[in-house]
């Protein structure tokens, strides 16, 4: 059985009250119809269309290497016109499935019963659920015997018809050929003077075609998103699933609520993450990681017993075991720390490799560097790698000692075990085993008398 799905996305969002589409506002790190194409490709469809209308550039370049078609939807005319124009193009034997792309917590296994591939041609399925207050949803209605009827939209029930709790969710897969007919015959004739995709249902009902429910295993699946309010308690929802899903492996999370997952993360035995810890991107945790509180993590992979103190930024990096990070240390893209360096408070490394061993535990930049085996670089040293057009590598050998205050201006290379005095400025090679100082020879002025204020 061929399977389509059409992601509905044209939608603006006006509650949003942003310029950005609505199904592009960030969930856990992806926009919104990310999380939904990322589940509708478990499914492995055999084609995938996006309806777009509001924002459609952006969502296009948002979306780039996705394989999917795109249909654009000119006029906002209501969800069964949008869908009828996607089914243009759909082979009459397909069984078609229909998503949102601001309901982006559905599960796959929800998704496929109902597109079993042992359903009628005919059927058509609905993806429903009971909610303690349904307010603003589709209520489903059903006869003495259980059937689905029909379903109508809340601001088009009557009284009686608003307490019910089941819910339609949107969500619906039937045959491609089946849902032409019956979209070509859903009129405008409603408060909103929109075609509803929901008045298929009693379309199909009317021509006798089996009208079967899946009851959503959990509210949370069905929830969308229309506000910032919204977005915010499904951001929740998604974050305490993440890290529940670490504890189940053998994380310990000191507090779950103030950690935030917005990617993937391997992670080793033994892990802790402290408080308001943020991991982006593709994070790897070998065995015993220990994260402090106040850390943002991005696109980077800690070796085993590496410690991250409070208060740090990890971004593009690889850290070997052992090292010790912080607190107050910024490791930028290209950093490539060796096992058991020290990086210590206010020091920052940048596009560098730090060999084995080396220490800077105090207010240094490392930029665009080479740095030996237990090397130590001193408080307030810096590598000025940066001409004013054109950036410099500083290379530095094993076993050298830098000391405090020192700027080293590159191109410059100091050799093995060579060793810079304090407050020194390099701007010369130096050799293996030397000592190189380069400060001014210090004087006294007698009788020296400070300024002071006119009074």
């Amino acid at each position: 059985m061929r399977v389509e799905v059409i992601v509905l996305a044209a939608g603006q969002g006006r509650r949003m009250h942003s310029d950005l589409p609505k199904v592009l506002h960030p969930l856990a790190g992806r926009p919104l119809i990310a999380h939904v194409l990322r589940t509708v490709a478990e499914l492995a469809p055999d084609a995938i269309r996006i309806v777009y209308g509001h924002g459609g550039e952006a969502l296009r370049a948002a979306l780039t290497g996705e394989s999917c078609r795109w249909v654009h939807q000119t006029e906002r005319l209501g969800t069964g016109h949008a869908v009828g124009l996607a089914l243009s193009d759909v082979d009459d034997t397909a069984h078609v499935l229909v998503l949102y792309g601001d309901v982006p917590l559905v599960r796959a296994d929800t998704l496929r019963a109902l597109i079993s591939t042992d359903a009628d041609p005919l059927r058509l399925s609905l993806l429903t659920a009971r909610l303690e207050y349904p307010s603003g949803y589709g209520r489903i209605l059903r006869d003495a015997n259980g059937q689905v009827t029909g379903i109508v939209e809340e601001r088009d029930a009557t009284q009686s018809q608003r307490t019910v709790n089941e819910i339609n969710t949107g969500i619906l897969a039937a045959g491609a050929g089946h849902l032409k007919r019956w979209l070509a015959q859903v009129t405008n004739h409603n408060a909103q003077r929109e075609y509803y995709l929901t008045d298929v249902v009693s379309i199909a009902g009317a021509e006798g075609a089996p009208i079967h429910t899946v009851h959503a295993p959990t509210n949370e699946e069905i929830l969308g998103v229309n506000s910032r309010e919204d977005l915010a308690l499904l951001e929740r929802i998604v974050q305490r699933r993440r890290a529940n899903a670490l504890m189940r492996r053998g994380v310990t999370i000191i507090d779950p609520a103030r950690v935030d997952i917005r990617g993937d993360i391997d992670v080793g035995r033994d892990c802790v993450l402290d408080v308001n810890v943020v991991l982006e991107g593709s994070i790897t945790l070998g065995d015993r990681v220990t994260v402090g509180p106040n850390n943002v993590i991005r696109e980077a992979s800690l070796g085993d017993d590496v410690t991250i103190h409070p208060n740090c930024v990890v971004e593009h990096a690889q850290i070997a075991g052992g090292c010790s990070i912080g607190p107050f240390a910024r490791i930028r893209p290209g950093a490539l720390l060796g096992r058991e360096v020290h990086v210590g408070n206010f020091v920052e490394i940048k596009n560098s490799e730090l060999a084995q061993g080396v220490k800077a535990n105090h207010l240094s930049y490392v930029g665009d560097s080479t740095v030996g085996r237990n090397t130590n670089i001193g408080a307030g040293v810096i590598t000025c790698n940066y001409d004013g057009a054109h950036k410099h590598r500083t290379e530095i050998g094993d076993d050298v000692f830098i000391g405090s205050n020192c700027q080293l201006v590159a191109p410059v290379k100091i050799s093995d075990g060579a060793t810079v005095g304090a407050g020194s400025t390099i701007v010369n090679d130096v050799p293996a085993q030397a000592l190189a100082v380069s400060r001014a020879r210090q004087r006294h002025i007698s009788r020296w008398r400070r300024p002071k204020k006119d009074t």
